[in-house]
């Protein structure tokens, strides 16, 4: 059987490796892959997210942290798009509100924006770009959407950030009523996630 190949996720965040490890296991990937947070990533020089884009973001990311770490690494940008809010949150997502605002005071800014905005002008996306990189080489760069619209109010229980008020046309449900299964599926990360799967096999 073929060994796993190694990836550091440059984050801290483990619930963010949780996700992806996931993420592989549904994925039943080409090449077996073996994930881990980059080793001491808090005591790395920081990288600072300040480009305007979420692939610039995220190859930004991986570059900088594989100059630091032997191996490969990958890190991810991602975040909600409202065209009718001239693309906002968009890169600015996780800071919508301010740097310390939780989950439900983004939602409340977003649908404070949205007020008064037709049903058939909320619709919405979210996108996810991962970069892969080595050694300060960019290896690949993957992007992917999920497209929805922005209900009234939120709806169900999980997920996290702005899934209860993001509606899912495909499935009839916001992405915090899907199932795990179906958010893995059905997700911008899930489906960007894969992309950089078969971009590894086909490098291997």
């Amino acid at each position: 059987m073929r060994a796993p190949v190694k990836l550091y996720l440059a984050s801290s965040n483990p619930g963010k490796l949780a996700e992806f490890r996931a993420l592989a296991a549904a994925s039943a990937p080409p090449v077996p892959v073996e994930l881990a947070l980059l080793p001491d990533v808090e005591s790395l020089p920081a990288f600072e997210e300040s480009a305007p884009t979420f692939a610039e973001n995220a190859a930004g990311k991986a570059l900088h942290y594989s100059r630091l770490q032997e191996g490969l690494v990958f890190a991810d940008d991602s975040g909600l798009v409202v065209p009718a809010l001239g693309g906002a949150p968009g890169v600015h997502s996780a800071r919508y509100a301010g740097a310390d605002a939780t989950n439900s005071q983004r939602i409340e800014k977003l649908l404070r924006e949205l007020r008064g905005t037709a049903a058939d002008e909320r619709s919405a996306h979210f996108v996810c770009a991962i970069a892969l990189a080595k050694r300060g080489r960019a290896l690949a760069i993957v992007t992917d959407r999920a497209d929805g619209q922005i209900l009234e109010a939120p709806r169900g229980s999980g997920g996290f950030g702005y899934d209860p008020v993001f509606y899912f046309p495909a499935a009839r449900k916001t992405f915090a009523e899907l199932s795990a299964e179906e958010k893995n599926r059905h997700s911008h990360r899930g489906k960007a996630f894969r992309k950089l799967l078969a971009a590894l096999s086909s490098m291997l």
